[in-house]
């Protein structure tokens, strides 16, 4: 059942969000910005930060290959590990909602739902072996 003052009452609660939105962040005032000097220490430790990589492998930048290897790395098992994660979300909740609904398919639906847990914690694994193999056997380094 639902009342006939929802939609004005959402947008007046909508509005009333914008407005004390805007007055906060209106209520912040900038930090007033300090006049640029000459060439700091700052700016040479990191003009050393940056050149000190290229002088210690300067042979076919060579320590691009590791650096990149262990960032791919990261990627392959953090994105599997998310996907993996949502998908069994997803999953696990719709099997809930369909047992919830039919309690007389409880087994059917749960069978289903561990064999689909198995394969989405296989794609998770194949992530982590990349992964391992990224890091520990590279093909791309010499």
């Amino acid at each position: 059942r639902t009342s006939n003052m929802s939609a004005p009452r959402s947008l007046v609660l909508t509005g009333a969000v914008l407005l004390s939105c805007g007055a906060l962040f209106g209520a912040f005032v900038p930090a007033p910005r300090a006049p640029v000097s000459a060439p700091s220490a700052t700016m040479a430790l990191s003009a050393a930060a940056l050149a000190t990589p290229t002088a210690a492998h300067a042979e076919d930048g060579a320590v691009w290959i590791p650096a990149l290897s262990a960032v791919g790395a990261g990627f392959a098992i953090g994105l599997a590990a998310i996907g993996s994660g949502v998908g069994q979300g997803i999953a696990s909740g719709r099997c809930i909602d369909g047992i919830s609904r039919q309690p007389e398919v409880a087994d059917d639906l749960r069978g289903v739902l561990l064999l689909s847990l198995a394969f989405m914690e296989s794609l998770t694994i194949y992530g982590l072996v990349i992964a391992l193999v990224l890091l520990f056997s590279n093909p791309l380094i010499k």
